[in-house]
């Protein structure tokens, strides 16, 4: 490391490839059309090249076991042995069919487990998922008994690290630290915490270490990012207790804490404290807490400056970033300073060179993460005197232009945010009055059924959209190919006995994407591609500008479904704050703005299918939860814009037109007031995992509304049998009351296979047949 120049750290790269080769090989792995070897020589490929273009981009510290095939939570459960018993795990090295059987689940008959008994076979749930702190990755939650026992299970950190020192490049390995992870985990079987069992998980952690050690790891990086979140006094003592011990076990491994996603706050002095020899801050969400850091810091712990923005895709002002790191660098010296992005990269799309077809003046606005490894080295050689004017005449003239632009801003938006008034936010009557006159209306039975909205998405599917794209298929005869599907899908759910249809969103590349394309103020990419959980890949839209709604949107699907049958047919809408959260926002105006615009643009929406006819229409808030900050001094201020947006959206229609709701893998518990005052009619949740433990918190507070608990995991390929689901809705009734209780899946079926979903729903209406006799 040079003491004239501070080393450009790299917190973790992506871990899809380029060309999404991971996803490709992991489904063609789990459809049995490859090995295990294929699989294993991909991953090895992308780690390799992940490694060489991070050395040739000059990042001077390169993270190793960054890579996961589907979850570093999972990975590190695993690696510590915390492998529930229903997995067949023998205490040996675990093998991909149990780390598999923990992320997906894993179904197979008698037959097919090599026994001729057909009740015999293999029927295990996945383990419950949730989100990420507050990122739209999510991850699985790990399970620990009060008995838990942990044992070194997997030497992948150590692994990693040797593979990359035998290409010549030295690494430091990152892991998951053990009080984040044992916050993340949940307690099974009994009323306890699990961060009561670190004294038992902390040799583990010393073996890993003196085992990285060995191999030749001089740093290892230790993520801990729950210290960005409110600790009680206990947890920061658990800090102090972990640390203490791995220093004493490990004492020549130097250890880089890092946090992110927030401010350390009250946790600084904490974090100061532990006997570590560097510390990561995430100076984009929290600018403010450099001084505090520099004021505090001994000067002998290298700071790692998180700089460079992990999550969002805009570049970055390379010159103000110098000014303010200069002083920082005279103080401290350039060798105890390292420029890092806020956290790991696997947040970010990876090139946007890659993006050949957006136009050229937005693409110069864009950095993915390729370019923010470049922008990091730029500030680095900037800070050493290297001449470094281009690249920052480059930034600052992209900044000017975004600024300038009449693209980015939009008066008629503007004027119509500022002339909304409080009735608009509101519907005409109380819930109550409202669902009897939509009972009346609907005529429903008791424990409707109904699904989430979209339906199996296959392979002629895609194949289609990709020859419209193309040019090949011409719109006529791609539109009458999506018609039959929708017709075909509309007399399957008929068939199986669904009381409440969806037209199956065969139009729709994805749920947030689709409506973008369909507003101003968006734009979108080609292979700007982010992992959302295991080969389940997202491309966020890009927010530039002021948006607004041109045309309607869904009318004529919503149409043509309806003119198919006499039941009734959901109008399908994504929800303005799940559109936020699940986009790369503009920096230049608040979030809060941004969500009131989107919000007006589906009320627009939501007025015109009201107008065409249709009596429920859902607009899915799948994100709000994972928008919440992380400090709970900070929820009330997100909270109040992100309902306001919601019934901005919603209240404009009749009391007689049900909105429905849907929420995505999150806990409700603390949040749940803010739910109830969204006022919708139905919301439905996902609870399949957490065998509706999630409903204590509608309970708890006497939720008024009804509620649609999913009775089976559409995550995994299981079919759930009728059995299952009633024991769910059981478990559910006792939390609720008959009435308010929807029948749904956990979420929407666009993933899954016909083979799957046939059957499953199949069920599902069986189950709700027997809880009506």
């Amino acid at each position: 490391m040079s003491v004239t120049k501070p080393a450009v750290a790299s917190l973790g790269f992506p871990r899809i490839g380029a060309r999404r080769e991971l996803k490709f090989a992991l489904e063609s792995f789990w459809a049995g059309k490859s090995g295990a070897g294929e699989l294993l020589d991909t991953a090895e490929h992308l780690r390799r090249r992940n490694w060489i273009l991070q050395r040739d981009k000059g990042i001077d510290v390169i993270p190793s076991n960054d890579f996961s095939l589907y979850d570093h939570v999972l990975d590190t459960a695993v690696m510590v042995g915390a492998i529930p018993s229903e997995y067949g795990w023998a205490g040996d090295d675990v093998a991909l069919d149990v780390y598999f059987a923990m992320a997906r689940g894993a179904q197979t008959d008698g037959e097919e487990a090599g026994c001729d008994h057909p009740d015999h076979g293999r029927d295990v749930r996945a383990l419950e998922m949730t989100k990420w702190f507050d990122t739209n990755y999510h991850y699985l939650v790990p399970e620990l008994t009060q008995q838990q026992t942990f044992a070194l299970s997997s030497t992948k950190p150590v692994d990693h690290f040797l593979e990359a020192k035998a290409l010549g490049i030295e690494t430091r390995p990152v892991i998951l630290g053990p009080v984040t992870f044992l916050k993340l985990a949940k307690a099974r079987g009994g009323d306890f915490e699990p961060l009561t069992l670190l004294s038992s998980l902390l040799p583990v952690y010393g073996e890993l270490l003196s085992r990285l050690q060995q191999a030749g790891a001089i740093w290892v990086q230790v993520d801990e990012p729950a210290l960005a979140l409110d600790l009680t006094e206990g947890e920061r003592a658990a800090y102090v207790e972990a640390y203490d011990a791995i220093a004493t076990a490990v004492p020549d491994v130097k250890l880089m804490l890092a946090s992110y996603f927030g401010s350390l706050g009250d946790n600084l002095e904490t974090a100061l404290s532990l006997p570590v020899a560097g510390l990561h801050l995430d100076l984009v969400r929290a600018p403010d807490a450099l001084a505090d850091i520099l004021a505090k810091a001994p000067a002998d712990l290298v700071l790692s400056l998180g700089v460079i923005d992990g999550r969002n895709i805009w570049r970055a002002d390379l010159a103000a970033i110098l000014e303010r790191l200069r002083p920082v660098i005279d103080a401290r010296g350039a060798d105890k300073v390292q420029i890092a992005p806020s956290c790991s990269l696997i947040h970010v799309p990876i090139d946007v060179d890659l993006e050949t077809e957006l136009d050229a003046e937005l693409k110069g606005w864009l950095s993915f993460a390729v370019q923010k490894l470049g922008e990091l080295s730029t500030i680095s050689g900037g800070l050493a005197g290297a001449n470094v004017s281009d690249a920052l005449s480059s930034a600052s003239e992209a900044l000017a232009a975004r600024a300038e632009t009449s693209r980015v801003h939009d008066r008629a938006v503007s004027a119509r945010l500022a002339s909304l008034k409080e009735t608009d936010r509101n519907r005409r009557s109380g819930f109550a009055d409202r669902i009897a006159l939509q009972r009346k209306k609907l005529g429903l039975p008791l424990f409707p059924t109904t699904t989430i909205g979209s339906f199996p998405q296959t392979g002629d599917v895609r194949k289609a959209r990709a020859a419209f794209n193309r040019g090949d298929l011409d719109r006529a005869a791609y539109d009458g190919f999506l018609q039959a599907e929708t017709e075909k899908t509309i007399r399957l759910q008929e068939e199986i006995g669904l009381d409440v249809l969806v037209h199956g969103e065969f139009e729709r590349n994805d749920m947030v994407q689709y409506f973008g394309e369909k507003l101003s103020g968006f734009a979108f990419t080609r292979h700007g591609w982010v992992q959302s959980y295991g080969s389940r890949y997202v491309r966020p839209p890009i927010i530039f500008g002021d948006v607004s709604r041109p045309e309607p949107m869904t009318i004529d699907w919503w149409r043509f479904a309806q003119a198919k049958t006499q039941r009734p047919i959901k109008g399908m809408l994504t929800g303005p704050v799940t559109i936020l959260n699940w986009s790369f926002v503009r920096d230049d105006i608040p979030r809060a703005e941004t969500c009131r615009q989107i919000a007006l643009a589906i009320r627009d929406e939501v007025q015109d299918l009201e107008r065409a006819g249709a009596a429920i229409i859902q607009i899915d808030e799948a994100a709000l939860r994972e928008g919440l900050p992380l400090r709970v001094s900070e929820w009330k201020s997100y909270l109040d814009w992100a309902i306001d947006a919601f019934r901005l959206s919603a209240s404009g229609v009749s009391d007689e037109t049900q909105i429905h709701t849907h929420m995505c893998y999150s806990e409700f518990n603390d949040i749940i007031a803010a739910i109830a005052a969204m006022d919708a009619d139905v919301i439905s949740i996902e609870t399949s995992r957490s065998k509706m433990e999630l409903l204590d918190a509608f309970t708890a507070f006497d939720y008024p509304s009804e509620i649609g608990p999913g009775v089976y995991d559409i995550h995994a390929p299981r079919i759930p049998a009728t059995s299952e689901m009633t024991e769910l809705l059981d478990l559910a009734r006792k939390r609720l009351d008959d009435r308010q209780i929807w029948i749904n899946p956990d979420c929407g079926l666009k993933t899954r296979r016909w083979e799957e979903v046939k059957p499953a729903l199949k069920n599902m209406v069986a189950a709700a047949k027997a809880l009506r006799g």
